[in-house]
């Protein structure tokens, strides 16, 4: 039988005679959502039943049981111990991941998280076991501390753990997050996002019965007869319940989609659902979604909620998890297996979770390692200091901070004041007699006569391969000065001698100032070129000391002697150093260290 025929049957029908008067209902909004508070609300409303609780819980459960867990006896770490044995397999039947996940979880969803130690009296465990919020009751006591822990199945205690009173130590351990309002309970998360999590929910029923109902919103099917007389008739609870039933029937799910509706008579449909579109949909439950993942800590790019998609913002949300959510619930709970479970094994061991063997905080440790390093380069930190910072162990000889060489300090630029001195620079004076105790510098043909002629001349003066000090030797340009001065013969100073320490001399050269970029000094009676030395004129040559005005030819000849040097200090110290004048080198990478660096290339 069709529609029209149960239509046609409603007017062939007596009605019964009823007498009703104008029915108004008043449909208003309001808030009518209790707190989730029991456990099997949190687990089944919110865990199992809403998509984004699951992708929130397992997104950190997961990541956080697959940090490595190490080890320390002081700051030596343990490779094998019992207690590794213990967390690598808690019991037959976990393995150390899925027991971690299994404890996040329970703590995620509940607020709660209980494990149990099982073991021999008196020694240390030899298995752990999660238990079951829900089947966990805490006997409270007259303090904050709790009395004892029931474990119950099916409304039956079958066991009971007391808590020492006095140190607060029991078989099981209470992980929880922080109740505002209770003493004994943490406070789950769920209950916290219930109104986004109930939005989401209903939402989603409503996508699904707006399907089921054709994707069309529901309405009213309006019925105005009249009878002979014109007087309105009206229809029966049978007459009523039949023509409802047949139009669910006819009409309704998903296996009705398009189905037109034919209706004779008085019969009119009056819509009075809203459409998708008019509701909001889809921002509505991404508006929830947002809400619930900012309850978890949980960035919206990682449960798929369309907000700046780009691999960029996703890596950035992955190191934002783990810096904001993860890496402290791993301090939370490393700290209570510290204070609970290290101490049966041993009073100076120490949990520790290995941070760095996280694949996202490579980007966090690239962007360390990049600020360290720019921070030796700019002169602000010391080597060693970088090295402390970047986890590695310090070394000899890298206490001293590096500076570009245009920087160069005005001590080392002035020949009046001294820079900071090396004490291990030796304070012995060649006798003031002008006794030569240097061995000859051999020279060629074409050299000495140059230097004959260049004798009284200003300039560039002749070069001189002088045997090179050690790489580590500060550099005092003061001291070194009056040094040659000394060796040369004191008051009465031979200018040809004095005049082998410097690149440079001014006029005749009959001043001690005449004479410009020194690079010798005098060491145990004998010059030797100073590598520090040849550092600071490599530096001043590249533009590092603007009061230096010599001509292109002359500064030309000198970097022709500065690269013989840096050849014989590249062979000698077993590292290529290149001077910071030449057009292939990078000058802001060239560094002259103060006092006690090193020179860097």
């Amino acid at each position: 039988m069709g529609i029209l025929n149960n239509i046609k049957n409603i007017f062939t029908t007596s009605p019964k005679e009823r007498k009703e008067g104008p029915v108004v209902y008043y449909s208003a909004l309001g808030y009518n959502v209790p707190p989730k508070a029991r456990y099997d609300q949190l687990a089944t409303e919110g865990y199992q039943e809403n998509v984004i609780v699951y992708r929130c819980v397992n997104e950190i459960a997961n990541s956080a049981s697959r940090v490595k867990i190490n080890l320390f006896r002081g700051d030596q770490e343990v490779q094998e111990h019992p207690l590794l044995d213990l967390l690598y397999s808690p019991s037959p039947t976990l393995s150390q991941a899925e027991f971690f996940q299994a404890a996040y979880a329970y703590l995620l969803i509940s607020g709660n998280s209980y494990i149990l130690s099982v073991g021999a009296e008196n020694q240390p465990p030899t298995e752990l076991y999660n238990l079951r919020p829900d089947r966990i009751r805490i006997r409270p006591s007259k303090r904050a501390m709790p009395l004892m822990y029931d474990y119950i199945i099916g409304g039956q205690m079958v066991d009971s753990y007391e808590v020492d009173q006095a140190t607060g130590n029991s078989r099981i351990k209470h992980i929880k997050l922080f109740n505002p309002q209770d003493d004994y309970y943490g406070l789950s998360p769920i209950s916290a996002a219930s109104v986004d999590i109930d939005q989401h929910n209903l939402a989603s029923k409503h996508n699904v019965n707006l399907l089921q109902n054709g994707a069309r919103p529901s309405g009213a099917v309006i019925f105005k007869p009249k009878d002979e007389t014109g007087a309105q008739v009206q229809l029966s609870d049978v007459q009523r319940n039949q023509l409802v039933n047949d139009i669910n029937q006819r009409f309704a799910g998903t296996g009705n989609v398009g189905k037109p509706m034919l209706l004779e008579g008085d019969f009119d449909w009056k819509e009075m659902g809203l459409s998708p579109k008019d509701m909001d949909f889809l921002q509505l439950k991404h508006m929830s979604a947002k809400d619930i993942a900012l309850v978890y800590g949980v960035p919206s790019q990682l449960i798929g909620i369309p907000d700046s998609q780009t691999y960029s913002n996703f890596a950035e949300a992955k190191l934002a998890l783990y810096n904001e959510t993860i890496i402290p619930l791993l301090d939370r709970v490393s700290a209570d297996f510290n204070e609970w479970l290290t101490p049966l094994f041993g009073e100076d061991l120490e949990l520790r979770y290995d941070i760095d063997s996280i694949p996202a905080m490579a980007e966090q440790r690239r962007r360390v390692f990049e600020s360290v390093t720019t921070g030796v380069r700019d002169g602000i930190l010391t080597r060693n200091e970088a090295r402390e910072q970047l986890g590695y162990e310090k070394i000899e000889g890298a206490d001293s901070l590096l500076v570009p060489a245009n920087l160069m300090p005005l001590n080392l630029a002035s020949s009046e004041e001294p820079i900071l001195r090396d004490e291990t620079i030796e304070e012995e004076i060649p006798k003031p007699n002008g006794e030569d105790t240097q061995p000859p510098v051999i020279q060629t043909e074409e050299e000495a006569q140059q230097e004959a002629l260049q004798k009284d001349a200003k300039g560039v003066l002749p070069f001189h391969d002088f045997p090179l000090a050690s790489k580590d030797r500060a550099w005092d340009g003061s001291g070194a000065r009056k040094r040659l001065q000394a060796y040369a013969g004191g008051e009465n100073w031979n200018k040809a001698k004095y005049s082998r320490g410097f690149f440079v001399r001014e006029d005749k050269g009959d001043n001690l100032g005449d004479y410009k970029l020194p690079f010798a000094d005098v060491i145990n009676g004998e010059l030797k070129a100073i590598p520090r030395g040849l550092f600071a004129v490599a530096g001043a040559i590249a533009g590092a000391r603007s009061e230096m005005n010599i001509s292109s030819a002359d500064k030309s000849r000198v970097q022709s002697y500065l690269r013989r040097y840096y050849k014989k200090m590249s062979k000698a110290f077993g590292e290529e150093i290149t001077p910071p004048f030449d057009k292939a080198f990078n000058n802001s990478e060239h560094k002259v260290e103060i006092a006690h660096g090193t020179h860097s290339h």
